[in-house]
């Protein structure tokens, strides 16, 4: 969809909105394709929504529902007809339903990427499963479709349970398990601060088979008795370096402390340090290790960059780079303040920018993740938090206007561009007093990056 017929879109609901409210339109990014569409109705966590041409696809294959007054009840669905021998093809041998080969084959995905090819059948045969791929390899995929495959309709609980570390990344999983869900009839929950939790104890008290959630929501709503876990099958750690982390692991343990002790458990991230391993011993029966990539911890499909500045001409150098780019750009800042601090530079030169912090309040993100995908605003700045849990297709050029402080939030930046074997950028500034901190850096790469001082244009 182009810029001008979004902005035609806005122009329509503009003059399409009546007194009473017939014919308004909302704004909501599709489940399959990321892409920045509009709809007649207000949009449910529960459902998910697809642009026009996603959702011509998806309207045959995917099974229908029975009507019935009572809309929020679930009921059983038909499986699709099978599948025909393409889409078959796509996940051969692994035993799909053909509901599930539907959906897969409407996203558009003819093959399984090796972390998916050898995932899903571990999982589907209720092993434990530690998968490392680099970031955009399809991990996603790797454990969502075993999820929906596992989960019983008929049984109204929840049954599986995705932990992950941003409120982007949860809307995200939610999106894609949703998809898949929608096949058989089961119903996903995401849980997330930054929104009122109400709405969320409501959807929990009609019922979930799926809940992906922020490890803090999720404890409250245990806490709160909205959600009861007993019936768990399987419990995701998506991202599970930062799960495990200090910064997460008090309230994952007590979230793990109300599960099944019979429970399948699934670990999935980029990188997957020793401490990861070992921590999560105590978690996993035995699991299986599943490594794509392991020793590479940065896409080869990624260029990269390196200049040696002055932290004085870093605004200037960035200027540079922005005019010479076509495509979508996010430029890493350290922290909040500075992030907001640089936004408001770049704004005040002309340029078309968001700012992405932690501090933002949920309604607030999603405009902004919104106006980024859909070329609004096609520079995004951001701390660390959009470093995971942001898919959007053809990013060019990922800018490291501060260092990071960890090899591992390096990998996770930089995997924002050249996603799924498309080329992509990555742009490093290092100033005289982060030289030790980029060494550090650069050996995680496993190869030198030859870098060049940066010259002001004359």
């Amino acid at each position: 969809m182009s810029l001008h017929s979004r902005s035609t879109g806005r122009e329509r609901h503009r003059s399409t909105t009546r007194p009473n409210n017939r014919g308004r339109r909302h704004e909501v990014v599709c489940a399959a394709c990321d892409a920045l569409t509009t709809v007649p109705f207000r949009p449910t966590a529960d459902r998910p929504v697809y642009c026009r041409p996603c959702f011509q696809n998806h309207r045959r294959p995917l099974p229908v529902r029975s009507r019935t007054r009572d809309s929020q009840s679930p009921r059983p669905i038909e499986e699709a007809q099978p599948a025909t021998d393409d889409r078959a093809a796509a996940f051969e041998g692994m035993g799909l339903r053909s509901g599930v080969l539907a959906v897969i084959a409407g996203m558009g995905i003819t093959e399984p990427t090796p972390i998916q090819k050898q995932s899903i059948p571990l999982l589907l045969a209720g092993r434990d499963v530690m998968g490392q791929a680099r970031t955009g390899s399809g991990k996603t995929l790797a454990f969502a479709v075993p999820l929906v495959e596992r989960c019983d309709p008929s049984h109204r609980a929840v049954q599986a349970l995705v932990l992950v570390p941003t409120r982007e990344l949860a809307i995200q999983v939610a999106a894609v398990a949703g998809a898949l869900a929608a096949a058989r009839g089961l119903r996903v929950q995401s849980l997330y601060g930054g929104r009122s939790i109400r709405p969320e104890r409501a959807a929990l008290k009609r019922g979930a088979h799926v809940v992906v959630g922020t490890p803090g929501r999720t404890l409250d709503h245990l806490r709160q008795r909205n959600l009861d876990l007993d019936g768990l099958r399987l419990l995701v750690l998506d991202e599970a370096d930062e799960m495990l982390d200090k910064g997460f692991a008090h309230d994952v343990e007590a979230i793990l402390e109300r599960t099944p002790p019979e429970r399948q458990t699934a670990l999935f991230s980029a990188t997957m340090p020793k401490w990861v391993a070992n921590t999560a011993k105590k978690h996993l029966r035995e699991p299986e290790r599943v490594e794509i990539d392991a020793d590479i911890q940065a896409p080869p499909s990624v260029e990269h960059q390196v200049y040696t500045i002055e932290r004085g001409d870093k605004i200037e150098a960035l200027q540079a780079l922005l005019d010479e780019s076509d495509g979508p750009v996010i430029v890493f800042g350290r922290t909040k303040h500075g992030v907001r601090k640089l936004a408001r530079q770049l704004d005040s030169l002309g340029y078309r920018v968001g700012a992405l912090q932690g501090n933002l309040k949920q309604n607030a993100r999603e405009r902004v993740l919104a106006n980024f995908r859909s070329g609004t605003a096609p520079i995004l700045v951001a701390t660390n938090v959009a470093a995971r849990g942001i898919d959007v297709e053809g990013i060019d050029q990922v800018v490291n206007y501060d260092l990071p402080d960890s090899p591992q939030l390096f990998t996770h930046r930089v995997g924002r561009t050249g996603r799924m074997g498309r080329h992509g950028e990555a742009i490093t500034f290092v100033t005289p007093d982060e030289a030790r901190k980029w060494r550090q850096i650069e050996r995680s790469l496993g190869h030198r990056v030859t870098g060049e001082p940066w010259r002001r244009a004359s």
